[in-house]
């Protein structure tokens, strides 16, 4: 399929389409497919990673897509992008401005945990604003969590421990970050679609409307796949409309993410891929443990096993062959909520 954008705006500005979404909701897969479809366009993408391993961007980079080769492709890793714009966002647009020939869109794929509002505030730096624009906020949404009440796979804990302590009287941290991405989204990529009956996605869409301040569309999705002429090519110019957008941050001059851990494990190469899968649903349900992803080595393949794992669902595959020289390793981003026990799960995976 090839996409034909909108006019680039005035100015000759780059159109940039942030995507944002919670841990798991399939933003990579969703990114993935819009770059397989837009041939013959050239794309930049920019990675914010939340841990200390490029994950997302390797899975990005394995496309083998002309139009959106590896060097286009900048990670991000330092911490949540709207909270290093200065010092992360500028440099990286910077980069892809500078690459010959001139890119035709940015893709903008924030961490899990990113607010996009302070984040499509920098567009308005006369020295951006000048350069780039934003095309559209996509926030994508775990329909088969929202169907059941949640906005993470793995929150009956946290909303039995609500239910619990009358003491508490601020929402849930998580929920707040959920309801800011939908709040700021010109369109809503419902996933999952796939795994819900005709109640379920009704559930889910009542639970995405509830926040929705705006006529914001929510179309629906399974395996990230998502005509590209509905989400590319909007022509917004969001940074101009962003004050309309209200969220819970609009008083804050920061905000932070003590809320949540995010560490690596190693792990040495596994002889069977379902066993390996099966230790870290049982990791994530025992220890609380929002998000499980990385590559892994599995013996005697020649193969690289890509691993997703939201809360206790994981879906893994081989995604590629390993390259002549590539340095054959097994590493997961484990993400949760603050006070995740390490050791344990470090125990769990490794056992």
């Amino acid at each position: 399929m090839s996409v034909d954008f909108a006019p680039a705006t005035d100015f000759g500005r780059v159109p940039c389409t942030v995507v944002t979404g919670f841990l798991g909701a399939g933003k990579t897969t969703l990114i993935r497919n819009l770059i397989e479809n837009l041939k013959g366009k050239r794309l930049a993408i920019i990675v914010n990673e939340f841990g200390d391993v490029g994950i997302d961007g390797d899975v990005l980079k394995g496309c083998g897509i002309e139009s959106c080769p590896e060097d286009n492709i900048i990670e991000l890793a330092n911490g949540c992008i709207c909270c290093t714009v200065a010092d992360d966002f500028v440099p990286a647009i910077d980069r892809i401005l500078a690459i010959e020939p001139r890119v035709d869109h940015i893709l903008i794929e924030t961490s899990g945990l990113a607010l996009p509002k302070p984040l499509v505030q920098a567009f308005q730096w006369p020295d951006v604003k000048a350069r780039v624009t934003v095309d559209g906020v996509i926030a994508v949404v775990d329909g088969l969590a929202l169907s059941e009440g949640r906005v993470a796979d793995d929150h009956d804990a946290l909303d039995a421990q609500r239910q619990a302590d009358g003491s508490i009287d601020h929402d849930d941290p998580v929920e707040e970050v959920f309801e800011d991405q939908v709040a700021c989204a010109d369109m809503i990529v419902l996933t999952k679609t796939d795994l819900l009956d005709q109640a379920g996605l009704a559930a889910a869409k009542g639970r995405i409307q509830a926040h929705l301040p705006r006529a914001v569309k929510i179309v629906p999705a399974a395996n990230g796949v998502v005509d590209p002429a509905v989400l590319i090519g909007l022509g917004l110019a969001v940074e101009d409309d962003i004050e309309n957008r209200k969220t819970h941050h609009d008083d804050e001059e920061d905000h932070d993410h003590d809320e949540f851990d995010s560490f690596v494990v190693d792990l040495a190469a596994v002889s069977n891929a379902d066993e390996l899968a099966a230790r870290i649903s049982a990791t994530a349900e025992a220890q609380n443990v929002l998000r499980i992803k990385g590559f892994v080595e599995v013996a005697d393949k020649p193969m690289r096993l890509q691993v997703q794992a939201v809360g206790s669902r994981v879906n893994h595959y081989f995604d590629r062959a390993w390259a002549p020289g590539e340095t054959r390793q097994s590493r997961l981003v484990v993400i949760g909520e603050k006070g995740i026990d390490r050791a344990a799960i470090e125990r769990m995976l490794a056992a």
